[in-house]
């Protein structure tokens, strides 16, 4: 048995043994330097179905267990819904009867799910160390930094409306919340930015540059009324201050790891191999790599135009590779494959593996609830806003 742990900037996945000693006890619950127990860690892949299964079937509908579309297919095939991050979170939110939910996902949208959640909702990362790498590029300390170098620069009326992805921790999505601001997935973006600058002057967005920059330019924003901040080094650019003067969108510098892998070439050689083929690139992905694109979108856009396509049709598409391994799968009767020629799959959602997932749940059915994901209640509050506020575009 084996656990694929990390690729990102390697372009090349890690395969790590899990050790089995003979001689260690069959129930030894000593814990690996990861923390889950070795007796998990050890167990083959039968062994873990079948304790994954007999805990589901013991806590019923007390349970309900979420799977983000870029999980693998062997957590995937255990979870009541799959989806993106906020549509796994109103899921869970909906499901009054359940006392616990299970997150295949990464930290913030376990986040997510907690504070959409009933008080008395039990949020649960499998894996405590499923991070997303995005998200971790933006950070409380720095958008306050941000934001009040900002207003010291351009002033109390500069009419700064903050907006951060989904992909982000819930106190800043509670920053928003307190500052007049909202929350945005990749699907609903345009719109998001059309509400703010119905609200304000200058929209601060965070913390994906390139969601960022590919929605105003859909929006009619130049690429010269954008600029970048880097939370590093914000003011290290000769023309600093004349550029955030400008500026109409102010994009943190901050990027996903997986779908910065693509790049044009990707999409020339695709092009050369499959005349007919489209190209579908998610909207993190760089600017000349969308540009260069046939369609771009969300994840569930991203699924929506393969499951409407006819027979026969060839796709090349840049987002997570267990997304599309899923896809081609589901979809015998199409031509579909990853633009990215090195299999690497989101690190940190690789981090949630099955032995993870029987070790919260067997606690569970003894009573214990581990790796527990809790937001303290006026985060959640402000937090809430901010979603709200995204929410009632909809309505």
């Amino acid at each position: 048995m084996v656990l694929i742990t990390e690729c990102a900037e390697s372009q090349e996945t890690r395969v790590l043994p899990l050790l089995t000693p003979k001689t260690r006890a069959k129930h030894d619950l000593s814990k690996r330097a990861d923390n889950i127990p070795t007796f998990y860690a050890e167990m083959d892949g039968e062994e873990l179905d079948r304790r994954i299964a007999a805990a589901r079937a013991t806590l019923g509908e007390r349970l309900v267990i979420l799977g983000h579309h870029y999980q693998r297919d062997e957590i995937i095939k255990y979870a009541d819904y799959r989806g993106d991050s906020f549509k796994l979170a109103q899921l869970a939110a909906g499901r009054k009867a359940a006392d616990y939910i299970v997150f295949c996902g990464v930290h913030f949208m376990a986040e997510s799910a907690d504070v959409l959640s009933a008080p008395h909702q039990k949020v649960i990362l499998p894996n405590p160390a499923a991070g997303c790498s995005m998200a971790d590029m933006a950070n409380i300390a720095e958008v306050e930094e941000c934001w009040d170098t900002l207003t010291e620069l351009l002033g109390e009326d500069a009419g700064i409306i903050p907006v951060t992805y989904m992909n982000s921790a819930a106190n800043l999505k509670a920053f928003c919340g307190r500052n007049g601001g909202v929350v945005c997935t990749s699907s609903n973006a345009p719109k998001v930015i059309d509400w703010a600058f119905k609200q304000g002057k200058r929209v601060l967005f965070f913390p994906d540059e390139h969601l960022g920059r590919n929605t105003g330019l859909r929006y009619g924003i130049r690429e010269d009324q954008m600029t970048v901040w880097n939370p590093k080094d914000p003011m290290s650019s000769e023309n600093a201050e004349e550029e955030i003067e400008r500026a109409r969108i102010i994009l943190w510098k901050g990027y996903c790891t997986t779908h910065m892998r693509f790049n044009v070439q990707q999409i020339e050689k695709a092009r050369a191999e499959y005349p007919d083929i489209k190209i579908l690139v998610h909207p993190e992905c760089r600017r000349e790599v969308v540009d260069a694109a046939d369609l771009f979108g969300s994840t569930e856009y991203i699924i929506q135009q393969i499951e409407h396509a006819p027979a026969g049709t060839k796709w090349g598409v840049a987002t997570e590779i267990n997304l599309v391994h899923r896809l081609a799968k589901e979809h015998p009767e199409q031509f579909i494959f990853c633009l990215d020629p090195i299999v690497c799959p989101c690190s940190t959602m690789y981090r949630i593996h099955p032995a993870y997932l029987a070790w919260v749940l067997e606690a569970l059915v003894d009573g214990e609830v581990i790796n527990q994901v809790s937001v303290d209640e006026e985060t959640v509050h402000w937090a809430r806003v901010a979603l709200e506020r995204m929410l009632a575009l909809a309505a």
